[in-house]
């Protein structure tokens, strides 16, 4: 079963460090599945390390991460070349396509150079879940901030635009990032949008933010408008979601009110 909408949740977060093991799913890779309405199996989930590099030994601690979550994990990498011979098949069989952090322009690059953008779209039209945390949020809108060219933080406009506006990652936890972000907003290098502080996810339901959730108590999100070359930031309070180590059952949810927005100042 996949989800009932288009759906993809852009985080900042993933796999979190494990009491016992190396890595744990965390709440928010965890709230992703659960998304994709899995009934009756385990769950696929298939990771994407593009950004950083493909580097094997990240796989090995999903891997570990997937098992004890009771997921069948798979991975998709391009070092040295494409490890799946039909791309197309593979991801539409997956519940959720889970993106890690790294380098956004070099994922872009890689994966339109493999048609894997065209690919990821269909995915997501057919249901299946995309997610991510940093440059796995980034890459879904139509453009965001990164430090893929090095130290400093440069705006990069031209996102997979699966999702309107931008996105802010690292929003609390790298100074560069913030006003970096809302400069590109405010000299129109990149429109209206949201940041993330860490632990903190936006659920779109096709192009609309429809949740807001985060596994830390007081992290926010914040909503970015531009006006007049001023960046007004809106607050963004997110619910708290729990730290269970498996998915849990969608209809077991309650119904949930909309997250609390608080302007803060303008830019």
């Amino acid at each position: 079963m996949t989800a009932d909408a288009p759906t993809i949740v852009a985080t900042c977060g993933g796999l979190n460090g494990g009491d016992w093991s190396d890595s744990v799913y965390g709440p928010l890779l965890l709230h992703a599945i659960e998304l994709a309405r899995v009934k009756g199996r385990a769950p696929r989930v298939t990771h994407i390390n593009t950004a950083g590099g493909d580097q094997r030994h990240v796989e090995g601690a999903e891997l570990e991460a997937a098992r004890l979550a009771g997921v069948d994990a798979s991975h998709v990498r391009f070092f040295p070349h494409p490890n799946i011979p039909d791309l197309r098949a593979h991801l539409l069989r997956q519940d959720v396509v889970w993106v890690s952090g790294g380098s956004l322009v070099n994922l872009l690059a890689v994966w339109r150079a493999h048609g894997l953008d065209r690919l990821l779209a269909e995915a997501w039209q057919a249901g299946v879940v995309l997610a991510g945390g940093s440059a796995g949020a980034l890459c879904w809108h139509e453009g965001g901030t990164t430090a893929s060219f090095g130290p400093g933080i440069s705006a990069v406009p031209d996102g997979l635009r699966l999702l309107p506006g931008s996105l802010g990652v690292h929003w609390d936890s790298d100074p560069q990032r913030r006003p970096a972000h809302l400069a590109a907003i405010a000299a129109g290098t990149l429109g209206d949008g949201h940041a993330l502080e860490e632990g903190v996810g936006l659920v779109y339901r096709g192009t609309d933010v429809v949740d807001v959730v985060s596994e830390r108590h007081g992290a926010a999100a914040w909503r970015l408008t531009a006006s007049a070359g001023e960046v007004t930031e809106t607050r963004v309070t997110p619910r708290v979601i729990g730290h269970s180590s498996a998915p849990t059952d969608p209809s077991d949810r309650t119904t949930l009110t909309p997250p609390i927005e608080e302007a803060r100042q303008t830019r």
